[in-house]
């Protein structure tokens, strides 16, 4: 009996000693997988301005790589401005969820990440969990650790050949590659789509021979060339912009007002003004700075212009500063930052800040400050060409200005002798709810004169 007895309490301790150790060794193999990592998503963060989505334009990471906090990870363009995306968390990107050109809205995810800090407040977009009273075998965890670190398969290709399967709603790893490592060439994508006749010799649109290379023979028939397929574009950046601004622009009632200015005197004064400006910092020194500072004298006596309407209140809203917003022409589009207060600024101070604006627009880098707060507008349209012109005012402004081409014509002076004058045109819109056309004819009169004669400047 007593060697019964020891016999089963042997047998039991055996037993509690084996599914002791052996929970022991799975939880070391759970630690050392990223079975236990915690994956959270990295949301697009409201930027301001009412922006509801961007562009990417840039990513600065891709999948796998490990990053800080306050490391960039990408370039985004909104309809106004460019803005660089930082990391809020220390871990390493699993997934990104769009790729160059494509939109991401606020509030959508634009990244994944693994972090190991297991309190972290973002939901997780992905997680594997595992149970504490079951056993898991050591099988299925070398199975996790396959399923974990494998890579997602990304089929080799340009943005142009990317660009011209997504416009066909293809799927490119459906088409037979023929490039060099595996590579989907545009060729490929034209004959998958039938648009390239197949078992043929005709070579591929990208692999076609360049201009004066020399060819075996000449083909006996050419074949027929297709029709270009209609292209469609979904309008973002600048020209959705521009979609909505211009739309809110056509409800309001608008009348226009043009004039002549002679620049004559203008050209000899800023001639006479060129070296100082060169000492101050201005290597060029343009006529902008000059009609921007009289419109903000213009503004000081005509206030109104400087004004938004509020239609609930039925009111109207005096701005104190005069933030004048110029448009500017760049490589995306046409933008309209504004200047801020001009009426507390020289002309070589309006100089240096529309010289700074330019050069942060044609380098895309204008930040949603830049656009925000303008109270009037001007437009130089001359510099493209054109005489006249009709603008639409940017809402909620109520007025707004476009200068044309300066142009040689002959003119008759006090004295009734014809003269060589430079003469530019001048178109206003202004908001007919507020502003009436006296109003603006009058505001006119005090920028043209200004402008014809320059010395006025020095009482400002």
């Amino acid at each position: 009996m007593a060697t019964h007895l020891l016999r089963n309490a042997s047998t039991l301790w055996l037993l509690r000693n084996c599914r002791r150790s052996r929970p022991l060794t799975l939880a070391r193999c759970l630690h050392l997988t990223p079975c236990v990592e915690k994956k959270v998503a990295f949301h697009l963060s409201d930027i301001g301005e009412g922006i509801r989505e961007v562009t990417v334009k840039e990513w600065f990471v891709k999948v796998g790589d490990t990053v800080e906090q306050f490391d960039n990870l990408c370039e985004v363009q909104s309809d106004k401005a460019s803005v660089t995306i930082t990391s809020r968390y220390d871990g390493k990107i699993t997934q990104i969820f769009h790729s160059i050109d494509e939109l991401a809205l606020v509030g959508k995810p634009l990244l994944e990440f693994e972090v190991a800090d297991e309190d972290e407040g973002e939901s997780s977009t992905s997680s594997s969990d595992s149970s504490d009273s079951d056993a898991v075998p050591a099988a299925a965890c070398g199975a996790s650790i396959a399923a974990a670190s494998g890579a997602r398969h990304i089929t080799p290709a340009t943005p142009a050949v990317r660009r011209l399967a997504k416009e066909n709603r293809l799927n490119l790893a459906q088409v037979p590659p023929t490039g060099r490592n595996g590579r989907v060439l545009k060729g490929d994508v034209l004959e998958y789509l039938g648009k390239v006749p197949k078992g043929t010799n005709v070579p591929h649109p990208t692999n076609l021979p360049r201009e004066g290379a020399a060819t075996a023979a000449a083909p006996a028939a050419m074949p027929p060339v297709p029709a270009p397929a209609d292209r469609v574009e979904v309008l973002k950046g600048v020209r959705k912009a521009m979609l909505k601004t211009m739309t809110i622009s056509q409800q309001i009632p608008q009348f226009a007002y043009s004039d002549e200015i002679d620049m004559s005197s203008l050209i000899q004064f800023r001639a006479q003004l060129q070296v100082a400006a060169k000492e101050q910092g201005l290597p060029k020194l343009t006529f902008m700075p000059f009609c921007i500072k009289a419109a903000s004298i213009a503004l000081t006596k005509y206030p109104i212009l400087n004004s938004s309407l509020d239609l609930a209140s039925e009111s109207v809203v005096y701005k104190g500063s005069h933030n004048i917003s110029v448009a500017i022409d760049t490589p995306q589009g046409l933008v309209v930052p504004s200047i801020k207060n001009c009426q507390a600024k020289s002309i070589v101070q309006i100089a240096k800040d529309l010289n700074a604006l330019v050069e942060r627009g044609r380098t895309g880098t204008l930040t949603p400050s830049d656009f925000a707060d303008g109270t009037f507008s001007l437009s130089n349209i001359g510099s493209v060409g054109g005489t006249y012109t009709h603008p639409r005012i940017m809402s909620p402004q109520v007025a707004i200005g476009a200068m044309g081409k300066t142009m040689v014509k002959p003119r008759f002076n006090d004295k009734d002798e014809l003269v060589k004058a430079y003469i530019m045109s001048v178109s206003w819109s202004a908001d007919h709810r507020v502003i009436d056309g006296v109003t603006i004819a009058r505001f006119s009169n005090v920028w043209k004169e200004h402008l014809e004669q320059p010395a006025l400047f020095l009482l400002h």
